[in-house]
């Protein structure tokens, strides 16, 4: 299935390719925490930026593994190149248009405890 979605303001635009049932992550990390980011994480090769590559601004923070890119006009993350999939791309549920997700279901994932929660939701990177 083709998702496609953006950031508020549309500058940003992606289409995604994953299944109509998706399966979120809601992780308790700061930054998702604060910005209400669900996590629908694929291979790079799923994922195609339609418009916007010169709206990009980047920001990491920590190890510096993860890039956060968001729109510079709206601010919107509508996804980023993850930590623990530095080959993927992480694309805000959020974000994705209406009309093609036929349901969503919300997995927690407790980022204090980053290693299990990782081998126990492996199956959620949408191959």
């Amino acid at each position: 299935m083709t998702h496609r979605g953006g950031c508020h303001c549309r500058r940003v635009q992606f289409e995604v390719e994953a299944p109509a049932d998706v399966e979120a992550l809601d992780c308790n990390c700061s930054i998702c925490r604060m910005t209400g980011f669900l996590h629908l994480i694929v291979p790079a090769s799923r994922f195609r930026l339609v418009a916007g590559n010169d709206a990009l601004t980047e920001y990491t923070f920590n190890t510096g593994a993860a890039k956060h890119r968001f729109c510079s006009t709206c601010g919107v993350k509508a996804f980023y190149i993850p930590r623990s999939h530095p080959d993927g791309v992480d694309v805000n549920v959020r974000c994705l248009d209406d009309g093609t997700v036929a349901s969503l279901t919300i997995v927690p994932f407790d980022d204090n405890d980053r290693e299990a929660a990782t081998a126990a939701l492996a199956h959620l990177t949408h191959q």
